[in-house]
């Protein structure tokens, strides 16, 4: 297994055919980790979240020059202030990260990575810290034990809770299976009102046939409505939205849709359609429609939508807002992961990362 570092941001766009048909056979498949989504974070700096940081993509070759591996990285101080390298994608913006590997090089990718990150040309860096990785991440194990043979110690904690739910084939199957009676009532109520209501009301999903750009600004405006969401809008982190709806409606897992009432936007969801599942990434509400509960509405039919369309899960991704559980989600958790070259892992914080997660097993097993 050959590596080759990458400071240059042109190899999103060099590696993107081969980079994304590695991320079809990795151990983490999610929309934040295809070169596109990659490309546009970086180009932002995440909205701006990371002003000074240097660019470090670690990208692994067989000895026949199949790419087998790729570990996205960057140099910048973490929020410690401590040297660190970190997953491009972190910290707020991407719900789930990981390093680019299948299963059957996973665990070589992360023995010959380290043994790359400890050479003097990589950046100076204390600890690699790596935030929102997925629970079932065999990452979370392995990199553990590829790093005691560093000699560096490495911890994990849970970051967040990450509800989801689990489709099933149909949505009355879905409502009394998968919801409380109290909740259910409570869907169908919101949803006849709706209906029922003289008042025009339709949605939509942006698709080819709309204006992506001006859908995504409308999205935004919405969002403003918000005073939270309008202080995180800042003019940098707009820019990095408008790129990544532009980029995902271009490569085919944009899921944008409104609601409409009388012909205005009540409410939208900013969703990534990707691997069969759909990822709930962000949301807008027109207070004046709170009478109709456009939200849940809206929510209540994308649901519909993905039932329908036969997707496997509805992923609320980071955050425990009451609305997620009362929709049926089941908390998953992500995590952060750090290895360093100069503490021990009391002194990092969190538990030791060297135990074996269920996922894992399956392609992992541990020696009898």
């Amino acid at each position: 297994m050959r590596l080759e570092l990458f400071r240059d941001p042109s190899i999103f766009e060099t590696l993107q055919a081969e980079w994304n048909a590695l991320l079809d056979t990795s151990v983490t498949r999610v929309p934040f980790l295809r070169a596109e989504y990659q490309r546009a974070w970086w180009a932002h700096r995440g909205g701006g979240e990371w002003p000074q940081a240097e660019l470090l993509v670690a990208v692994a070759r067989s000895d026949r020059g199949e790419l087998v591996g790729i570990a996205p990285l960057f140099a910048a101080h973490n929020r410690d202030g401590r040297p660190a390298l970190l997953l491009v994608g972190s910290i707020e913006i991407s719900d789930y990260l990981d390093f680019i590997a299948p299963r059957a090089q996973a665990e070589a990718f992360y023995t010959a990575l380290l043994e790359r990150l400890a050479q003097p040309d990589v950046p100076a860096w204390d600890v690699l810290d790596l935030y929102n990785l997925p629970a079932a991440s065999p990452t979370r194990a392995a990199l553990g034990r590829a790093a005691q043979a560093h000699g560096w110690p490495a911890s994990e904690k849970v970051l967040e809770p990450t509800p989801v739910i689990t489709l099933p084939d149909d949505w009355e199957t879905y409502l009394n299976t998968m919801v409380e009676k109290k909740e259910r009532q409570e869907i169908r109520r919101k949803l006849r009102r709706a209906e029922g209501t003289d008042e025009g009301i339709r949605w939509y999903l942006a698709d080819t046939a709309h204006d992506i750009a001006a859908e995504g600004e409308a999205f935004m405006q919405l969002m403003t409505l918000n005073l939270d969401k309008a202080r995180f809008l800042t003019p940098t982190m707009r820019a990095q939205f408008a790129e990544t709806l532009r980029a995902a409606h271009e490569h085919g897992w944009l899921h944008l849709a409104f609601l409409e009432v009388n012909g205005q936007k009540a409410a939208a969801y900013l969703n990534f359609d990707f691997g069969n599942r759909l990822y709930v990434y962000n949301s807008a509400i027109d207070p004046r429609f709170n009478a109709l509960s456009a939200g849940w509405v809206l929510l209540a039919y994308l649901l519909q939508w993905a039932i329908e369309h036969r997707r496997s899960a509805f992923d609320f991704m980071r955050g425990d807002e009451d609305y997620k559980y009362r929709f049926g989600g089941v908390a998953g958790k992500i995590y952060r992961v750090q290895i360093s070259r100069a503490l021990s892992v009391s002194e990092l914080g969190g538990e030791p990362a060297c135990l074996m997660n269920e996922f894992e097993a399956d392609f992992f097993p541990r020696a009898p």
